[in-house]
């Protein structure tokens, strides 16, 4: 695994970082494909991320009745889609006849609607085009959930294509277990807000952590997290600190000026705009 390790006072940062991050930062992410664009978590949504430029798309994980892997934020139908009731009860025949754009406002319109956007499977996003790299958010809290989509990764062979993370560390950690190092990984909440300790008791230094970055807000309950001080310990590790969701041009320089790796944003023309300046 590359990671800095702390040896006699001094640190070993890796000379080159994983082939998931690619040779240089920062790095832009279509949040689900660019949330406030098009439809969500849709082909239509990667399809046209890719088309600007985009190489790094984070999306989020479910798994339907049948087992198949889908890209879906919410556990359940409503919000998004012209379906209703849990994710999970429905096999992904089902969930496919469905229109992932109904509700989806442009200008004040519904302008997806019958456009032919539909929930896609993991295998369809990876189909679309080998250079896009997939931050994939584990959305249930469901440890063996992990070690399926280690297989899935082992049988495919996407170990640098993936990002795998989820608020949930239980879930991080075993996927951690089967994978062996072999794919890049986030912490959860508890991982994030663990390493930010000792960020703030100065106790950062001789630790080592299991993760490659850390994707975390900006701020937590009012109180900065991202400093300039938090993006240096990370640094020294080794580890990656890609922020989100980072929609405001100015908050996306302030950001960048701090040292962040990293931005998702629903806006992917706003910070192609805003890196191209910076």
């Amino acid at each position: 695994m590359l990671r800095a390790q702390f040896d006699k006072g001094r640190y070993a940062v890796p000379s080159m970082p994983r082939p998931y991050f690619g040779p240089t930062t920062p790095i832009a992410f279509a949040h689900r494909g660019g949330a406030k664009r098009w439809p969500e978590n849709t082909l239509l949504a990667f399809r046209n991320a890719a088309e600007l430029g985009y190489r790094h798309i984070e999306t989020d994980l479910h798994e339907t009745s049948d087992g198949h892997f889908v890209c879906f934020h919410d556990a359940t139908l409503d919000r998004t889609t012209n379906g209703h009731g849990n994710l999970r009860d429905h096999t992904l025949a089902e969930l496919q006849r469905l229109d992932a754009g109904h509700h989806f406002i442009e200008d004040g319109r519904y302008s997806f609607r019958g456009a032919g956007a539909r929930i896609p499977t993991l295998y369809e996003a990876l189909e679309l085009d080998p250079q896009l790299h997939y931050n994939l958010e584990i959305k249930p809290e469901d440890p063996a959930f992990a070690r399926r989509i280690w297989e899935l990764i082992e049988h495919h062979g996407i170990h640098d294509r993936v990002l795998v993370a989820s608020e949930h560390d239980e879930v991080t950690e075993a996927f951690r277990t089967h994978s062996r190092g072999r794919v890049a990984t986030s912490p959860g909440r508890k991982g994030a807000l663990g390493f930010w300790a000792r960020v703030l008791t100065g106790t950062w230094k001789h630790a080592m952590f299991p993760f490659d970055a850390l994707q975390i807000p900006p701020s937590v309950r009012g109180m900065r997290v991202i400093t300039p001080r938090f993006v240096e310990a990370a640094h020294r590790h080794g580890i990656q600190i890609h922020v989100w969701t980072i929609d405001d041009p100015n908050e996306m320089v302030e950001l960048l000026e701090m040292g962040v790796d990293a931005l998702m944003t629903d806006l992917p023309e706003v910070l192609l705009d805003v890196l191209a300046k910076h």
